[in-house]
C-alpha cells in the first residue's frame, strides 16, 4: 500500500506500509531506510500506564541476547542434561558463563575457546559441589583437547576469581568404576566374568589406598592407576577364571580405554604385592609370580599395614639388628625357617640375603632417568700441591694492613 510524502534518504516517493512484529511501519521501498515505526507498551516504566513507545527504546530490542551467548547457553544447558545434573548445577553454570562473556578477557578469544567456555563453567560447579566429574569426560563430550580446555579452565578460575576444590581419589574411583559394563549380563560378557559393583569398589578402593601409600600415586595421572586397581581387584575376586584374562581385553569388556601407562602401574602394583606376600609365613611355601600373588590379595590388603612395615620401610642394616636384638618380641618376624631356603623359596632366599626387598620410596628415586655425564677434565687431575703465583694471591688479599703483612712477611 502506497503512502504520500518522500524519503528522507533517497527522495524516492515510493514509500510503503510494513509489518513489523504486528506494527506498522512506513518503509522506503527503494532503499529500505524506516521513516516511521510503529509504537509498543513493553519498557518497565511504561508498561504500568500503558504509554506507547517507540520499538527501538523497548524491553523487547535491548533484551535480545547476542548469538553467541545464546548458543553458549544451550551448549551448557546440554551439557547439564547428558550428564543428568540437578537443576540447580545448570543455573550455576549458566550464571558463571554469562558472567564470563562479560569480562574483556574473553571478548577476543577464538570461537573454539567460547565453545569450551560452557564445558568450563559446567566441570567448575561439578567441582565445587562436590559432584564426581573429570576434565576427560567434559573433554570427550565437547571434542576438545584436553590442553586446550585447561587453558581456557585456567583462565576462567583467574578470571571470575572462583575457589574450585579438587577431586579426591575416592571420588574418582567411583565415577571411574561406575562406568564399566561388567555389572549387567550381556551377549559380549561372559557369565564368569560378571562382577558384583560393590566388591569390585571395595576391593579397588584398598589397591588404590596401597599404590598411594607406596608412592605409585604421586605425580602420575590417576586413571592409569586406577584401571590397573580395578584390574586386579577384578582377577583377584575369582582368579580361576579371570587370571588368564589380560589387561587388553578387560578394558574392552569393561568398555573403558586402555590408557598406555596402565601396563607400567600393573606391574609396579604386582612389585609392590610381591614383596608384600614375602612377609605372611603361610605364603613362603609357595613359589608365588605376578600371576599367583594375585589369588592373596584379600589376605594382603587385610594385613597391609603390617607387610608394608616389614617388606618396604627398613633398610637392611636396620633389619639385621632387629634380627638380632628382637627375636621373640611382640610383631617381629623371625625370618623364614632353613626348610624353605633348602626348598628354593624365592621369597625366603631375598629374606636370608639380608633385609627388605628395596626401601619405600618414589619410584623416581628408585629408577632415576639417565642423566649425561660430565666432559672429562682435560690435563692432569689438581693434587692440591701446585704452586701459587703472586699475582693471585694478591686477588685474595683486599685491605692495605693486608698488604703490608704480606710484603713484611715476604721480606722475612
Amino acid at each position: 500500500m502506497a503512502a504520500r510524502g518522500r524519503c528522507p534518504e533517497c527522495g524516492s516517493g515510493s514509500l510503503v506500509e510494513d509489518a513489523h512484529y504486528a506494527q506498522q511501519q512506513l518503509v522506503c521501498a527503494a532503499c529500505g531506510c524506516v521513516v516511521s515505526e510503529g509504537l509498543l507498551t513493553t519498557t518497565y516504566t511504561d508498561e504500568e500506564h500503558l504509554r506507547e513507545v517507540a520499538y527501538s527504546q523497548s524491553t523487547g530490542q535491548k533484551e535480545q541476547l547476542s548469538r553467541c551467548l545464546q548458543r553458549g547457553i544451550r551448549r551448557v544447558q546440554d551439557l547439564c542434561k547428558v550428564l543428568q545434573l540437578p537443576a540447580v548445577f545448570e543455573e550455576t553454570a549458566v550464571s558463571y558463563f554469562q558472567r564470563a562473556l562479560q569480562l574483556p578477557a574473553f571478548h577476543l578469544v577464538s570461537l573454539e575457546k567460547k565453545e569450551l567456555l560452557g564445558g568450563c563453567c559446567v566441570f567448575v560447579t561439578c567441582r565445587q559441589h562436590n559432584w564426581p566429574l573429570t576434565m576427560g569426560t567434559i573433554c570427550s563430550l565437547l571434542y576438545a583437547k584436553q590442553d586446550l580446555f585447561a587453558s581456557v579452565y585456567l583462565s576462567l578460575q583467574k578470571e571470575l576469581g572462583l575457589s574450585v576444590p579438587a577431586l579426591s581419589l575416592a571420588d574418582l574411583v567411583t565415577t571411574h568404576l561406575n562406568s564399566f559394563r561388567l555389572f549387567q549380563p550381556s551377549a559380549n560378557i561372559p557369565a564368569p566374568f560378571l562382577e558384583d559393583r560393590e566388591k569390585l569398589l571395595a576391593r579397588t578402593m584398598g589397591l588404590v589406598e596401597l599404590a598411594s601409600e607406596t608412592w605409585l600415586v604421586t605425580g602420575r595421572h590417576p586413571v592409569p592407576v586406577v584401571t590397573a586397581a580395578a584390574f586386579l581387584a577384578w582377577q583377584s575376586l575369582q582368579p580361576g577364571p579371570r587370571l588368564s584374562c589380560p589387561l587388553a581385553r578387560f578394558c574392552r569388556l569393561a568398555g573403558v580405554d586402555l590408557p598406555p601407562p596402565a601396563h607400567l602401574r600393573l606391574k609396579e602394583l604386582l612389585e609392590i604385592l610381591l614383596g608384600m606376600a614375602s612377609q605372611l609365613s603361610w605364603l613362603r611355601a609357595f613359589r608365588l609370580d605376578k600371576k599367583t600373588v594375585v589369588k592373596h590379595v584379600g589376605d594382603l590388603l587385610q594385613h597391609r599395614v603390617f607387610l608394608l612395615k616389614n617388606a618396604f620401610s627398613r633398610q637392611d642394616g636396620e633389619e639385621q639388628q632387629d634380627t638380632a636384638l628382637g627375636q621373640g618380641s611382640l610383631g617381629h618376624d623371625p625370618g623364614p625357617p632353613s626348610s624353605l631356603v633348602a626348598q628354593g623359596c624365592p621369597s625366603a632366599g631375598k629374606r636370608q640375603r639380608g633385609g627388605s626387598l628395596r626401601p619405600l620410596l618414589p619410584p623416581c628415586l628408585l629408577r632415576p632417568r639417565k642423566r649425561l655425564r660430565a666432559a672429562a677434565p682435560s690435563g692432569p687431575a689438581p693434587t692440591g700441591h701446585e704452586p701459587i703465583s703472586d699475582s693471585e694471591i694478591e686477588q685474595y688479599l683486599r685491605s692495605p694492613e693486608e698488604v703490608q703483612a704480606f710484603r713484611k712477611a715476604k721480606g722475612w
